[in-house]
């Protein structure tokens, strides 16, 4: 027994368990193993640059359009699907599907601020329409104001002389000229639209000249009221002025000289004068031997000159519109109580 313990002391004291047993290059080896072990393994900037890559083309496929459109036209309020940059021009008719659903035949005079009618003409078979509640919208393109112009109104039977839709005819009016775009709906949901220019208000008198429009009246800054501007001249300063406005006017002939600046030939212009009452909104030629005059050469300061005579029907707020050869050319406010 004495034997065997010493003989295992022999083997325990061989070099594989006593002594230097590593040498200096086997450390070195150990540590550096350890220490990359513990050392966090670097970013890999391969992977971010490839990822903002692919980040930036989705977004110029996006924003550019290139990218398929997933969205169904119920998905889609403006109803036409008609590519954005094209979405406000002028068409008659609505398409889908390269297929046809409905064309408008608006009156050719059509214009701002009066009831004209419209053909609808609908292709599709009676059935698909048959029952079913039509309603329209309109939509200004400017201000975006949207108004019912027909109510809601049941389909019961097809166009007379036709067998559907071909003759559907509607009556309304829109408040403002531009254009309009005209939304149908059967049932509440969105059927297709159409784009109409609409012209401006039609002015009531008959012989008022063409070029006078409802909508200049727009410009009117009735704050803005003419002053003296010297030589008894009551006007806007190196516009247009009147001598004798300040007189008394009101339903009898009384004589007023016009002078204009910044015409060059005045002896070969044509000045328009158009009075506007603002109480009544009504139209009015004043000047009493009709719209228009001609202009004489350089007086009292301006580069032209004309005399006429005035009656000024009634008292109250007037704006005088000015146009020369047709041409909107200045806009005289004054009151007239006398």
């Amino acid at each position: 027994m004495e034997n065997e313990l010493k003989n295992l002391r022999k083997a325990m004291n061989s070099s594989t368990h006593k002594g230097v047993h590593f040498t200096e290059l086997q450390k070195k080896k150990i540590r550096a193993s350890l220490h990359q072990r513990e050392v966090t393994k670097k970013p890999n900037f391969s992977i971010y640059l490839i990822t903002t890559l692919a980040v930036s083309l989705f977004i110029l496929l996006f924003y550019t359009g290139f990218l398929p459109n997933f969205y169904s036209s119920d998905d889609i309020n403006r109803g036409s699907l008609q590519p954005v940059e094209s979405e406000w021009k002028v068409r008659h008719e609505y398409t889908k599907n390269n297929q046809k659903l409905f064309e408008v035949f608006p009156d050719p005079t059509l214009s701002a601020g009066k009831t004209y009618g419209y053909i609808f003409s609908f292709k599709e078979s009676f059935d698909i329409y048959k029952g079913k509640d039509i309603e329209i919208y309109a939509i200004h393109s400017d201000t975006g104001e949207r108004i019912n112009v027909l109510p809601s109104k049941t389909i019961t039977e097809p166009s007379g002389g036709y067998s559907s839709l071909q003759r559907f005819t509607a009556f309304f009016e829109v408040p403002d000229s531009g254009l309009w775009k005209y939304e149908v709906y059967f049932n509440n949901k969105l059927y297709g639209d159409v784009v109409l220019s609409v012209g401006d208000k039609v002015i009531q008198n008959i012989d008022i000249p063409s070029f006078v429009k409802a909508s200049d009246i727009e410009i009117i800054d009735w704050n803005r009221k003419a002053v003296n501007i010297g030589n008894n001249i009551v006007g806007n300063k190196n516009k247009s002025g009147v001598i004798g406005a300040n007189m008394p006017s009101i339903n009898i002939n009384q004589k007023w000289m016009w002078h204009l600046w910044e015409i060059e030939n005045p002896t070969e212009t044509k000045l328009t004068a158009i009075g506007f009452h603002r109480e009544t909104e009504t139209w009015h030629q004043i000047i009493t031997t009709g719209w228009t005059i001609g202009l004489g050469g350089a007086n009292n300061g301006a580069d032209a000159h004309a005399p006429s005579s005035v009656n000024i029907p009634m008292p109250g707020e007037w704006s005088i519109l000015l146009y020369v050869d047709g041409e909107l050319f200045d806009v005289l406010v004054y009151n007239i109580n006398e």
